[in-house]
């Protein structure tokens, strides 16, 4: 299996055995069960869905709640599909956080924090016009000029201005398992993840 779905718990700190301390992000990685297989002969392609999170029956649509029934799993909140070429994964298996080992590394995917519309200064660390001299009383985080005038007598396409910032797809690569608690379906790896507390993330390896 490629991957996992998680759910990011928070932020620590643990002590390495030089005694180095490394801030961690504690996920809960599943356990995940396999709610559809797809193969090539009836897809197209050959993957594994898997489902993670309980949530109320009432709460999903009778397609879904069929849809996991078949597979024997409760209702489930969140479902990602993971390309994969094992053919050994039937409905109902479970998948847990043995997947990976202590000291590996991973791939995260999560979605950024939202945080709405914002200016060039926080959108992308511009400096402002300038100093609060010469007449310049309301331009200090201000764009500045954004192009030339009779020629082009446009704006470029991806000229940085303002506008919506974060609530996006990010993936954050080769982070350290540094702990799994087993019994916990906790794993530790070293830095930050995107995502606020309790969001869903992927973990990919």
């Amino acid at each position: 299996m490629p991957g996992i779905i998680g759910k990011k718990i928070g932020m620590t700190s643990l002590f390495t055995p030089e005694g180095k301390s490394v801030a961690v992000t504690l996920i809960q990685a599943g356990p995940c069960v396999v709610t559809q297989v797809k193969t090539v002969e009836v897809d197209g392609y050959q993957a594994v869905q898997l489902g993670f999170g309980d949530v109320k029956e009432k709460k999903v649509s009778l397609a879904l709640g069929g849809h996991f029934k078949k597979a024997n799993a409760s209702a489930k909140s969140k479902l990602v599909e993971f390309r994969t070429e094992d053919e050994s994964f039937k409905l109902g298996d479970t998948i847990g956080v043995d997947l990976f080992e202590e000291g590996e590394f991973l791939d995260v995917v999560g979605t950024s924090k939202g945080k709405g519309f914002q200016g060039v200064v926080k959108r992308y660390n511009f400096s402002g016009v300038g100093g609060q001299t010469h007449g310049q009383h309301n331009r200090a985080r201000h764009p500045g000029s954004i192009g030339a005038c009779s020629w082009p007598s446009r704006v470029f396409k991806g000229m940085r201005m303002a506008g919506r910032m974060g609530n996006n797809r990010v993936k954050i690569q080769n982070l350290r398992v540094m702990r799994i608690l087993a019994e916990k379906n906790l794993i530790l790896v070293s830095g930050s993840v995107p995502g606020a507390k309790n969001s869903f993330v992927v973990l990919e390896k």
